[in-house]
């Protein structure tokens, strides 16, 4: 009986941080991305994995999966603004809270991902 009380406290512990995933974080909808593409000042980055993102992804962005953005992330510029997009966009979401981790200060998450910008 103490052990289904963890595991309920568990899944309610998992549904609240999924929940509070985007609060505190710039975000943009795919429709406000189509405005901004091709702006030097900015960093388009695309955390999916290679395959995800060789079936499909936007020109400007450049692939950086986000299990090698620990490594990577020094190779961006602090200066310019990082706009990240995933497939749906909590893995994104994930990338812009490790990038504001390592100081990087003007970090945005496309909302939706590329789910949105396909739609």
């Amino acid at each position: 009986m103490e052990f289904l009380g963890l595991i309920i406290l568990a899944v309610l512990i998992i549904l609240y941080m999924m929940k509070n995933n985007g609060k505190n974080l710039n975000q943009i909808s795919a429709q406000e991305l189509k405005s901004i593409l091709g702006d030097g000042d900015k960093q388009f980055i695309d955390v999916r994995t290679p395959g995800e993102y060789k079936r499909n992804h936007i020109r400007h962005f450049k692939n950086m999966p986000l299990q090698t953005l620990q490594q990577h992330a020094d190779t961006l510029s602090t200066e310019r603004e990082i706009i990240v997009i995933c497939q749906s966009g909590m893995r994104s979401a994930n990338a812009c809270k490790l990038f504001k981790q390592k100081g990087f200060t003007n970090v945005t998450n496309v909302k939706g991902g590329m789910n949105s910008w396909l739609n």
